[in-house]
């Protein structure tokens, strides 16, 4: 990762200063209040991996407040961020929930009012991850912001493994790798969450968690042209039938939610100038789809118009319909 300020390159009495401007910039403007302001030490380190902006930071004992008056200043709401302790313990309080995480635990915390307190000398990964991919998966995130997934649990250790390895790699990557590599993390940390909120729910959400989990495999594994409603429900550890009453009960449908999604990617690769290499037969098979005529068929069913007319709209700024 690159260097983006560290204190033992400031005069003491400075130091803490310009530390509170870099994280305003880099992150996102809070109230910092150090417990010892003269003493503080801190190192802000960056790497930023396709859509990711990743963030590690070393610091003294601290206390970080967002207030509505400061997220005002520059706000995000199109990005989430994930928080990676890798030593030390790190208190956030978002959403009338507490996470109190210590080396390898994971809290997702949203651009609302937070409280973040960190005792000691600590070490942690600030991930930025777009909303988007996991609100379509697991819903508001009042659900699961500032709620604790555990180094125990084997998808957090694989989360936390995975983006360790990445920020010591990623300047290698050509562009298009790095941002597979995004998506993966971002994958596995929707299952890990999933994962989570599954342990502790009450029954009555249990049905509801059950399609999250199940929207979260269709989000990981759509491009494999084996997905199917039996192969999901194995997956997610239920029946078919059962399944499929799930997800007629959120005015869903297994096989049209795979497919949809599926149409979607297709729909963003044809329109990606990074994917203009590949053909329309090969982009669609990584999409999932193992007859391309099919691919077609409904790919003109559900955008209007033939694959590849699509892609060359798309490409050349032309409207997509007539």
């Amino acid at each position: 990762m690159r260097t983006l300020f560290s204190t033992a390159d400031e005069k003491p009495k400075n130091s803490f200063r310009r530390w509170r401007e870099t994280v305003f910039e880099r992150i996102v403007p809070v109230e910092l209040t150090a417990a010892d302001p003269e003493a503080f030490q801190g190192t802000l380190e960056v790497a930023d991996v396709g859509p990711l902006l990743i963030t590690r930071l070393r610091q003294s004992a601290i206390r970080i407040e967002a207030t509505p008056g400061t997220i005002r200043r520059r706000a995000k709401h199109d990005t989430l961020n994930v928080v990676i302790a890798l030593n030390g313990e790190v208190i956030s309080s978002q959403d009338d929930r507490t996470a109190i995480q210590r080396a390898g635990d994971i809290a997702v915390l949203d651009w609302r009012p937070v409280l973040i307190d960190v005792y000691s000398y600590s070490q942690a990964l600030f991930i930025e991850v777009p909303r988007e991919r996991l609100e379509r998966a697991l819903g508001s995130t009042r659900r699961y912001t500032a709620l604790t997934l555990g180094a125990d649990q084997a998808s957090t250790s694989l989360v936390t493994t995975f983006f360790n390895q990445l920020v010591r790699t990623y300047a290698g990557l050509p562009s298009d790798t790095a941002d597979q590599m995004a998506a993966i993390g971002i994958d596995l940390l929707i299952a890990g969450i999933a994962e989570r909120l599954a342990r502790e729910a009450p029954k009555p959400l249990q049905g509801t968690l059950i399609v999250q989990r199940a929207m979260a495999f269709i989000e990981a594994n759509s491009g494999d042209p084996s997905l199917d409603p039996a192969t999901l429900a194995a997956a997610v550890g239920v029946s078919l039938r059962y399944l499929q009453q799930l997800f007629r009960g959120h005015e869903r449908n297994i096989a049209d939610q795979i497919w949809q999604r599926r149409l979607e990617i297709a729909a963003q690769r044809l329109a990606d100038p990074g994917y203009a290499h590949l053909t329309v037969g090969t982009l669609a098979y990584g999409c999932g789809f193992s007859d391309q005529a099919h691919f077609g068929r409904r790919f003109k069913h559900r955008h209007g118009l033939p694959p590849g007319e699509y892609r060359w709209r798309s490409l050349n700024s032309m409207p997509l319909v007539g």
